[in-house]
């Protein structure tokens, strides 16, 4: 989604570009969101919508941000054609379903349908997946016709080529929450799904995800009779919050290449691109800087 605005919404457009070139992460820290799932609430609110906000935060440090959390912000700035993007997806759903207890399968499904769909399995199961005679089942590892292929290494789950997951994750009776993995362009290159047998432990994952969205929604804690987010939980929706937040970021710098040279927002992307190769930059560095040098003086 490219923000787009009349010319009598300008100064708002770039009082909220103040807010996203502080790092994208304006923590919202109520009652019930220790985590800052409400973060980067400033960058992503309609124009003209008047809300009450607090001082943004400056981004969290790559160093101190949990791994889940870093590879959702690190995907969504990473630009679109940087070799090893299937690789990233793929890290991501390692590392939820190691990370959140309640997850059992975690599977990546590319937007292209190029590529083949992705299972990540939770350790607890990787030992009966590796059981031939349970393969033989069908009902935790594709039947013997596919190829499984294990991408697992020393601090990772298991990484399974699997066709057809969704039906077979359904005839299963698990419960799934989806979410959507972009790139630099703010592009959805694939499908995160979390798969988990406790309909009530998936549960906090579909608000929280929900409230990242949505500032105006209830997050986890303040929802009773909810069971509480794990700590892998609240890193995936902290991560989720924030990439969302830089996909706002880039495009606006983005909206406002596009209006500067009247071209589309297309080749208003590239040209940002361009730039932050020539500086040697992120993607985000570069539209961070792109929003400042329109911010009034």
């Amino acid at each position: 989604m490219i923000y787009r605005w009349q010319s009598g919404h300008r100064f708002t457009t770039l009082a909220l570009a103040a807010l996203a070139i502080c790092g994208g992460n304006c923590l919202n820290r109520v009652k019930g969101d220790p985590w800052g799932i409400r973060g980067s609430v400033a960058t992503r609110n309609t124009l003209g919508k008047e809300r009450k906000m607090t001082p943004p935060s400056t981004q969290a440090p790559t160093s101190t941000r949990p791994p889940l959390a870093d590879a959702l912000v690190g995907l969504a700035q990473t630009p679109d054609d940087v070799p090893g993007i299937i690789e990233n997806l793929q890290k991501v759903a390692q590392l939820a379903v190691s990370r959140i207890s309640t997850v059992d399968y975690a599977a990546v499904s590319p937007q292209s349908g190029d590529e083949p769909c992705t299972v990540a399995v939770s350790p607890d199961l990787t030992a009966a997946i590796n059981d031939a005679s349970l393969t033989a089942c069908h009902d935790l590892a594709p039947s013997a016709g596919h190829t499984m292929t294990d991408h697992a290494t020393a601090d990772t789950a298991t990484t399974l080529a699997w066709p057809n997951f969704r039906e077979t994750g359904t005839r299963m009776g698990m419960r799934i929450v989806s979410m959507p993995l972009f790139t630099g362009s703010g592009t959805t290159r694939a499908t995160l799904d979390l798969w988990g047998r406790d309909p009530a432990a998936i549960a906090p994952l579909t608000v929280g995800i929900c409230a990242a969205y949505d500032p105006d929604l209830p997050v986890p804690g303040e929802i009773d009779d909810l069971a509480p987010l794990d700590a892998g939980g609240h890193e995936l929706i902290a991560g989720f919050a924030e990439a969302l937040s830089v996909r706002a970021t880039i495009q606006l710098a983005v909206e406002l290449l596009a209006t500067q040279t009247g071209s589309d927002p297309s080749k208003a992307y590239l040209r940002l691109r361009l730039d932050a190769a020539d500086q040697g930059i992120s993607l985000l560095a570069a539209a961070s800087a792109t929003i400042a040098g329109n911010l009034p003086s």
